[in-house]
């Protein structure tokens, strides 16, 4: 399918937070499988690709968010804890979880490559994380699946890799919890587009 002008603006400007999913026996592992294959195609620095995706679907994705919950069990205070499960019960009904890692090896190798930028890379590995994160985003959001990103890590990291075997080295930075969208978004402000942009 061709993406043309006026359908990626929608989709730019369509993307929402949609925190209450539920599950539709449409968005299948096969659905998914073809946004991410259009989604990897997003930028990164030095073209290092260092990426790395773990979709966990069905049973595996009810999982994961069991273990967000007993994480946070010893953290959140008790009289605040049934919010917390409420809003968490909004990510688990949906069909799956996209976990977003960054592999730190890949890291490392173009840092040894051009050592002048040493510094730098960890940076650009996020900023190239945020764009593989944001075109998937879209993507879901074109086809009607609605999604969020949401910042369960580092706490939940250690479980994350055990259950489901992460290599060492790839460091979990983000997850996007989709489903059949089951909330209207609230509503959205901007910021006076003057504000923002300066022509000189």
């Amino acid at each position: 399918m061709s993406v043309t002008k006026k359908n990626l603006k929608d989709a730019i400007i369509n993307r929402r937070s949609i925190r209450k999913v539920k599950k539709n026996e449409n968005i299948t592992k096969e659905r998914i499988n073809e946004v991410l294959k259009t989604a990897i195609h997003a930028p990164s620095s030095f073209n290092m690709q260092s990426g790395r995706i773990v979709v966990v679907m069905n049973d595996e994705h009810e999982k994961f968010w069991d273990i967000v919950k007993e994480t946070l069990r010893s953290r959140v205070p008790e009289e605040n804890f049934g919010t917390t499960v409420e809003r968490l019960q909004g990510f688990r009904d949906g069909v799956g979880t996209i976990l977003f890692f960054e592999n730190q090896e890949t890291i490392e190798q173009i840092q040894d490559k051009a050592p002048s930028y040493k510094e730098q890379f960890p940076y650009w590995s996020h900023q190239g994380s945020a764009m593989l994160q944001y075109a998937i985003w879209m993507s879901l959001s074109a086809e009607g699946i609605g999604a969020s990103i949401q910042h369960y890590n580092p706490i939940i990291d250690e479980e994350v890799k055990k259950t489901w075997d992460i290599p060492g080295k790839w460091s979990l930075v983000a997850q996007m919890p989709f489903g059949e969208p089951n909330e209207q978004p609230g509503e959205k402000t901007l910021l006076p587009f003057e504000d923002v942009v300066k022509f000189y």
